[in-house]
């Protein structure tokens, strides 16, 4: 489960909103969004970007690259929407743990190959998606991590979203299977995440 508190550092900046990115993107869930360059304010995600652009291959306790190398081959030269649904496949079958019972603490951010030794949550689904679509060539300008509010349970959410055109799609360990983002109508966006910025959403 996703925690809120970054947003707290937030408030003087919602004024300023800097383009991210030069394109223009489709509403997520009927929402209008601000562009933000940066990613400091989000420590776990720059903290995980940090460990992960610096990761070597581990085996231990804590990770592994058991499955990584394998899924990658089996789809470097499948089409893209192969690709994204079968990654998106592959990750749902991890097991959803808190993580204050895999790291003791409420709310850790785990690179790719901590979430295939020690399962996770909904951030961890969507940071190992986003990585592997990543390494299979789908540009980073295409993918947000978003953390959002599930109206249903009433409870903080983070999901993938990839953009297919004027399409965003979404993957989410709690559905199945790949399906338009907009689809779904109780989920409350509230920020998203690339690797150089963010966005703020409003409804």
């Amino acid at each position: 489960m996703i925690r809120w508190r970054p947003l707290i550092l937030l408030p003087g900046l919602l004024l300023l909103p800097i383009a991210a990115e030069a394109r223009a993107y489709p509403p997520l869930f009927n929402s209008k969004e601000f562009a933000n360059q940066g990613i400091r304010k989000f420590p776990k995600w720059s903290d995980m970007l940090g460990r992960w652009h610096n990761a070597a291959p581990c085996e231990g306790e804590t990770c592994t690259t058991d499955g990584w190398a394998d899924l990658l081959e089996e789809l470097r030269n499948a089409d893209r929407m192969t690709r994204i649904k079968e990654v998106n496949r592959f990750f749902n079958g991890e097991r959803y743990i808190v993580d204050m019972k895999n790291w003791g603490i409420e709310d850790y951010w785990a690179t790719p190959y901590q979430f295939l030794k020690m399962d996770g949550d909904c951030e961890d689904y969507a940071i190992a998606k986003f990585m592997a679509l990543k390494e299979l060539g789908i540009p980073v300008e295409d993918m947000r991590v978003l953390a959002l509010r599930d109206l249903n349970l009433d409870v903080g959410h983070a999901v993938l979203i990839v953009y297919d055109g004027d399409t965003p799609l979404l993957l989410d360990n709690q559905i199945k299977s790949v399906v338009p983002a907009n689809s779904v109508k109780h989920y409350l966006p509230i920020f998203s995440l690339s690797e150089t910025g963010w966005w703020l959403h409003r409804r």
